[in-house]
């Protein structure tokens, strides 16, 4: 969805710097425009989000706490994998030994533990989603402000994310990267 608003904005802009073009570029004459209004030319810039994000202040600390809770999430999800791996091991080896009806509650007992485990994985990774919002949450809204900004201050149309996925950017034009602007500014914010 966001690939697909980003290909839109990015299509109007073009579509809109495209009209507002000198008519050399069609054929026509400079005489051809004296009496057509032209339309407003859109400015647009570029930055690197991952970059920013990188080098914006209190990004170290926050990923390295993130890093330390994702860490011992892993090694949670770990132990209760072994845990069942254990117990179907156990399970493998006395079956033998076992009474269907006996070996039919073990059963039932793995699906549970599984069910448990897949549970707790699923706990541990939204409160790693939550996380992640409420350590990096603060920086992105931080950088959009700055964002927001320079881009009324320099009067900017469109800013794209040259780190968007999808790729649809094929090439740029590096006087248009605005990085270093919304680093200094945020540097500065401090």
């Amino acid at each position: 969805m966001q690939r697909l608003v980003l290909v839109s904005l990015a299509a109007v802009a073009a579509v809109s710097v495209l009209a507002t073009a000198p008519s050399s570029l069609s054929g026509q004459g400079p005489s051809s425009t004296v009496g057509s209004a032209t339309a407003p030319v859109a400015k647009i810039a570029f930055i690197s989000s991952q970059e920013i994000l990188r080098k914006t202040p209190g990004y170290a600390v926050a990923e390295s706490t993130y890093r330390k809770e994702l860490a011992a999430s892993q090694t949670e999800v770990q132990k209760l994998q072994q845990q069942l791996d254990s117990a179907v091991q156990a399970l493998d080896q006395a079956s033998i030994a076992l009474s269907p009806a006996a070996r039919q509650a073990k059963q039932k007992d793995l699906q549970a533990m599984q069910q448990r485990m897949e549970q707790r994985g699923n706990e541990l990774q939204d409160r790693l989603q939550q996380r992640e919002q409420e350590l990096l949450g603060p920086l992105r809204a931080r950088i959009n402000s700055v964002l927001q900004g320079i881009r009324a201050e320099m009067n900017y149309s469109l800013i794209l994310d040259a780190d968007a996925g999808g790729g649809f950017i094929a090439a740029l034009d590096p006087a248009l990267n605005i990085t270093p602007r919304v680093l200094q500014r945020l540097s500065q914010a401090q």
